[in-house]
């Protein structure tokens, strides 16, 4: 399955991401939520920086050595890119947020509460799961290759068990 995905998997991921994106960039109150979440890479404490949007569906991940306005510049950047300019940007109370949002012109979307970014925590579980499941990592680029596809995989089979009805 692994060499499989290696082969063809990014383009069947690129399809799915391009088809998605060209149906909420109409959508009008399409929201993100952003958050970060540390890992430990032989010993050393790194930062997978994470979006959200508001269907539970992991848009971008971005790996960085440190947490702040220089990491999430970039990361924010990739993923205006990449997804487009969602309505209203929910984060946690981090400053780094509030410096990059302002540094490109964003300062107006942004939302901080304290439980209002609960979505993206909750994203992080199955990603814990899986890193356990596989005794950590040993370099930034192979984490940076497990939670992009990763993240492609979970979005594709991810049911949404509260939209299914009880008899189905």
């Amino acid at each position: 399955m692994r060499f499989w995905w290696k082969r063809f998997g990014p383009m069947f991921a690129r399809d799915i991401r391009r088809q998605r994106i060209s149906r909420m960039r109409g959508f009008r109150h399409w929201r993100w939520h952003l958050d970060e979440v540390f890992a430990m890479i032989n010993g050393e404490t790194h930062y997978l920086w994470r979006t959200v949007d508001h269907e539970g569906e992991l848009l971008e991940s971005y790996v960085t050595r440190t947490r702040g306005k220089k990491a999430a510049l970039p990361f924010m950047k990739k993923a205006l890119k990449r997804n487009g300019s969602p309505e209203r940007i929910t984060t946690d109370g981090l400053r780094s947020y509030q410096a990059a949002m302002r540094g490109l012109g964003n300062g107006h979307r942004q939302e901080i509460g304290r439980h209002a970014d609960s979505r993206v925590e909750s994203s992080h579980l199955p990603f814990r799961r899986r890193e356990r499941a596989m005794l950590r990592f040993g370099r930034m680029a192979s984490l940076q290759q497990f939670a992009s596809v990763h993240a492609n995989v979970h979005n594709h089979f991810n049911l949404e068990r509260r939209l299914v009805d009880r008899q189905t």
